[in-house]
């Protein structure tokens, strides 16, 4: 499979050549409480927010028997553009094991951060040299680091 070439111009990567590769455009959370898990994240993350709902997104919950947005199934975290979009999705059963993917989040004063996420609903599980395992509300595991 042919890649792109990439050649360094003044510090910056430019891409060279005539398609483009795959992207992340989402990533998923399985969630017990969607709405809940997505703020929490929403508050977490620099910059993002629960998606507003318009009258068409409130259409199509009232058409899936949802009368309230706190109880949707599929709840969108976003940013702007070219930014990946959180999607939490409402599953039946809860998390059973170790995630075998998980977020990194950087932060200039990881113990402030630990702090201020703790206060979100956040737990601190370990700690070790430059960073911090932490689980989110429903479990699902993250580190902070420097």
């Amino acid at each position: 499979m042919a890649g792109l070439r990439r050649e360094v111009v003044a510090g910056q990567a430019l891409r060279v050549g005539v398609r483009d590769v795959a992207r992340v455009h989402d990533i998923v959370f399985d969630s017990g409480h969607p709405a809940s898990l997505a703020r929490f994240w929403a508050a977490v993350l620099d910059g993002y927010r629960v998606a507003p709902y318009d009258e068409e997104g409130l259409r199509r919950l009232g058409e899936k028997g949802v009368d309230d947005p706190e109880d949707d199934p599929r709840v969108l975290v976003e940013a702007g553009p070219g930014l990946p979009r959180y999607f939490f999705v409402l599953v039946p059963e809860g998390r059973v094991a170790k995630n075998r993917v998980h977020l990194d989040l950087g932060a200039d004063d990881p113990a402030a951060e630990v702090t201020r996420l703790v206060g979100l609903g956040a737990v601190a599980v370990r700690e070790f040299e430059g960073w911090v395992r932490m689980a989110d509300p429903e479990g699902n595991e993250f580190c902070v680091l420097r």
